[in-house]
This record gives C-alpha cells, sequence and structure tokens, in this order.
C-alpha cells in the first residue's frame, strides 16, 4: 500500500491539488506497477512562517525575493 505525504506551503488551489493526487497515483502505477485503489495521498499545508528555508523563514525569505 503506497502513502505519500507531501507537505507545502500553503497557496495550492483544490484542482492544484487534484492534478498532484492525479499524476503521483498514475507515477506510481507506471513505475511500480501499484493498484490505484491502495494507494495513499495526504497533502499537508504549511504556513510560510513554519517553514524555513536557506536560514530563514519562508515567508522573509519570499518577502527579500520581491524586493
Amino acid at each position: 500500500m503506497p502513502y505519500i505525504n507531501l507537505q507545502i506551503t500553503k497557496g495550492a488551489t483544490r484542482e492544484q491539488k487534484e492534478q498532484i493526487v492525479k499524476e503521483f497515483t498514475a507515477t506510481l502505477v507506471n513505475v511500480l506497477d501499484k493498484k490505484p485503489e491502495q494507494t495513499h495521498i495526504v497533502i499537508q499545508e504549511i504556513e510560510e512562517a513554519d517553514w524555513g528555508f536557506s536560514g530563514m523563514l519562508t515567508d522573509d525569505f519570499r518577502k527579500n525575493e520581491r524586493q
């Protein structure tokens, strides 16, 4: 039973999440011959202030990128 736990920063639309689930499932079917009905995918959205990147919190990193 494949299980994927995907963590992303908040902001993905429902449609984007649907596409992720569809394509990740298809990859497991095509590459590992797994059954779609046994594939579980959890998408966890995390606030940018709760995610660190490049030595700083992601919200600060993105603010600096915009400047």
